[in-house]
C-alpha cells in the first residue's frame, strides 16, 4: 500500500485535483436542489427524492465518478469510458431525471482525453472511446426517460441528441485547443532549429571570410615587401654616390614598412585562428566595378553604374580597402538578385571628396515578393562589417523609404593613402 500512494502522490497535483473536485462540487448542490424543485412544482419529477435509498445510490456514483477523475491524465481513454457508464448505473437505479448530472465528468473526461492523446498514433483508439462514451450517455437517457414514461421512440431520440452533444462539444474544442498546442510546439521546436542553424551558418560565414582575407594577406604583403626589398637595394647602392636619395628611399622604407605594419596587425588580430593558409588569390579594385556591372547584367540583374568624380582619386585608397569596397558591392548585388528579383539597381561610386571614397548600392522593392523566401539575418552583413572595420571604414545597411534595400560604405582615404604607394 506504501508502494502504491508513493505512485499516487505525485499524480495528485493540484491541476488533477480540481477538476473532480469541482464537479463534485456541482453535481452534488444539483442533486440536493433537484428533489426540491420537484416538490415545489408538481409538473417537474423524475429525480430521487431527499435522503431515499436511491438518493444515495446517485451520490455514490457521482462520488465515484469524482475520484476516477482523478486517473483521467494516466489513463484517458479508460477514464471516460467508465464515468460515461456511470449514466447507465444512475439510469437503472431509478435516478430518473438526475441521471443528467452524470453528464458534467463525461465532459471533464472527453477534454482529458483528447488533449492528453497522442494524434495521430491513438487516433482509432480515441474515436472508439468517444463513441462508446457517447453511446453509453445516450442509452443512460434513454432509459431514464422511458422509466419516468416518455415514450421510446422520443427516448431514443432526446439519447442520441444528449449523448452526441455531451461528446462531440467538449471534443472538438478540445481538439481545437490541441492542435493549436501542437502548433505553438512545433513553431517553436522550429524557431530553435533555425536559431542553431543560423548561428552554425555565420560562423562558417565568419570562417569562410577569414579564409579568404587570408588568401589576400599573401598579395598585400607581397607588395610592399617587393617595394622594400627594391628600395633597400638602391640605397645600397646610392649611399656612397648620393646621399640625398639614398635617404629619400629610406624614408620610402619606412613609410612601406610602417603601412604594411598597420595593415598585417589588423589582419593578424582578425584572423588569430590556425588552419587559416591557402595560395593566394588575385586582387579586386574599385577600378573593375564596371566589370562587376556588367557580369551582374549578364546574370539578368537590371542593374546600372554611376561614377561622381575621378576614378583615379580611387589609387588614394589602399589594396585592402579596395577590396572591401568591391567585395562590398559584389554582395550587395547577389542579395539584390536573391531577395529582390526583378527589382531595379544602381551603383554609386562617388570620389569628388578627397577625403574618403563612398561606394552605395542600391536596389528598389521586388515587383513580386518572392515566395518561400523566410526573413533571416543576412550573412553577407557579416563579412561586409568585418572588412568595414579592418580598414576603418563605416558602413551603413538598411531598409529605404520605396521599400528596396540601400547599403553605404564610406572608405576615408587619409586612413590608407599610405598603403597605395
Amino acid at each position: 500500500m506504501s508502494d502504491e500512494t508513493n505512485r499516487m502522490m505525485p499524480r495528485l497535483t493540484a491541476p488533477v485535483v480540481i477538476g473532480p473536485v469541482v464537479v463534485w462540487l456541482v453535481t452534488t448542490a444539483s442533486l440536493v436542489a433537484v428533489p426540491g424543485l420537484d416538490s415545489a412544482d408538481a409538473e417537474i419529477g423524475g429525480s430521487p427524492t431527499l435522503g431515499s435509498g436511491g438518493w444515495w445510490v446517485a451520490l455514490a456514483v457521482l462520488t465515484a465518478q469524482a475520484v476516477v477523475l482523478l486517473e483521467r491524465r494516466s489513463r484517458p481513454l479508460a477514464v471516460l469510458l467508465v464515468v460515461a457508464a456511470a449514466s447507465v448505473v444512475l439510469a437503472v437505479s431509478g435516478a430518473g431525471d438526475a441521471t443528467s448530472l452524470a453528464s458534467a465528468a463525461v465532459l471533464v473526461a472527453v477534454w482529458s482525453a483528447v488533449t492528453s492523446t497522442s494524434l495521430p498514433r491513438r487516433a482509432s483508439a480515441l474515436a472508439g472511446a468517444l463513441t462508446g462514451a457517447g453511446l453509453l450517455v445516450a442509452l443512460g437517457t434513454c432509459l431514464s426517460q422511458t422509466s419516468i414514461g416518455l415514450p421510446v421512440g422520443t427516448a431514443v431520440l432526446a439519447g442520441l441528441a444528449h449523448g452526441a452533444g455531451v461528446i462531440a462539444a467538449p471534443a472538438l474544442l478540445a481538439a481545437t485547443v490541441h492542435a493549436r498546442r501542437d502548433a505553438r510546439a512545433a513553431r517553436t521546436d522550429l524557431a530553435d532549429a533555425v536559431e542553431r542553424e543560423q548561428s552554425a551558418q555565420i560562423a562558417a560565414a565568419i570562417a569562410q571570410e577569414r579564409t579568404a582575407m587570408a588568401r589576400e594577406l599573401h598579395d598585400i604583403a607581397a607588395h610592399h615587401l617587393t617595394g622594400i626589398a627594391v628600395m633597400t637595394g638602391a640605397v645600397e647602392r646610392q649611399i656612397d654616390t648620393d646621399p640625398a636619395g639614398a635617404k629619400e628611399s629610406v624614408r620610402q622604407v619606412r613609410t612601406q614598412s610602417t603601412a604594411m605594419l598597420r595593415e598585417l596587425r589588423g589582419l593578424v588580430t582578425l584572423l588569430r585562428s590556425p588552419g587559416q593558409t591557402e595560395e593566394a588569390s588575385g586582387q579586386e579594385r574599385l577600378s573593375q566595378l564596371a566589370s562587376l556591372v556588367d557580369e551582374a547584367r549578364r546574370a539578368g540583374l537590371e542593374v546600372s553604374l554611376s561614377t561622381l568624380g575621378a576614378v583615379s582619386v580611387t589609387e588614394s585608397v589602399g589594396p585592402l580597402a579596395q577590396l572591401s569596397a568591391y567585395r562590398t558591392a559584389q554582395e550587395c548585388l547577389a542579395n539584390a538578385a536573391r531577395h529582390a528579383p526583378g527589382a531595379r539597381c544602381e551603383v554609386v561610386l562617388d570620389a569628388r571628396d578627397p577625403a574618403a571614397v563612398v561606394v552605395t548600392v542600391r536596389n528598389g522593392p521586388p515587383p513580386v515578393a518572392p515566395v518561400g523566401m523566410p526573413r533571416r539575418r543576412g550573412l553577407g552583413l557579416v563579412g561586409m562589417q568585418e572588412r568595414a572595420d579592418l580598414t576603418d571604414s563605416t558602413l551603413e545597411a538598411g531598409p529605404t523609404a520605396e521599400g528596396g534595400w540601400q547599403t553605404r560604405l564610406r572608405i576615408p582615404a587619409t586612413a590608407t593613402a599610405e598603403v597605395a604607394g
